[in-house]
């Protein structure tokens, strides 16, 4: 399974309903619905700014991940940024990974 991170930020709906559904609900609502996809919650953070919550967790894959994403903001109360996250192991076979690229402009293909 992949890890993802879910920003979450809430709607005036979606806060009104928090307040009347309170913070633990929620997190078990985000629990039921990460496992009923095939995932898994890891942890859900609150917190001020540019998110109102985040959400760790494991999905099977990309598909599911959107699909999420797509439900939850489609529910209006909710907008989300989906990041996906990476161990260091994954980062550096990421780094052995041979890519060949030519940058705009550019005549030379980088390897």
């Amino acid at each position: 399974m992949a890890k993802y991170m879910l920003a979450a930020s809430y709607t005036a709906e979606g806060m009104q309903g928090l307040i009347k559904d309170s913070a633990k609900t929620r997190e078990a609502a985000i629990g039921k619905m990460l496992s009923e996809a095939g995932g898994k919650l890891d942890a859900v953070y609150w917190s001020l700014g540019d998110s109102d919550a985040i959400v760790i967790c494991d999905l099977p894959d990309g598909i599911t991940a959107a699909a999420m994403a797509m439900t939850v903001t489609a529910s209006g109360a909710v907008t989300t940024k989906t990041t996906p996250l990476f161990t260091a192991k994954e980062v550096d076979e990421a780094i052995s990974k041979k890519v060949s690229y030519r940058a705009p402009g550019s005549k030379k293909k980088n390897k």
